[in-house]
């Protein structure tokens, strides 16, 4: 059975399948021009200081999200 999580959940240097993205109106298309969409693969590269924001690369370009966002992106981890 696969396991469903929020993209704040990947620990650096994991990468997870995007599922399914819970933003609504305009960050829902913003992430979707960015090619978060279902079947993307994402890599968690590095948290910030506190955490937040967290830098993920995403068909091949480094994008940084912050917590409230990632939190509606929900992916499930590859096999490392």
């Amino acid at each position: 059975m696969k396991k469903h999580i929020p993209l704040t959940k990947l620990q650096e240097g994991q990468k997870g399948i995007v599922l399914d993205l819970q933003s609504q109106d305009a960050m829902r298309r913003r992430l979707q021009d960015l090619g978060v969409i279902n079947g993307t693969a994402i890599e968690c590269l590095q948290k910030g200081p506190n955490g937040d924001p967290v830098a993920y690369k995403i068909r091949g370009a480094i994008i940084a999200l912050r917590s409230e966002d990632a939190n509606k992106i929900i992916v499930t981890p590859k096999n490392m």
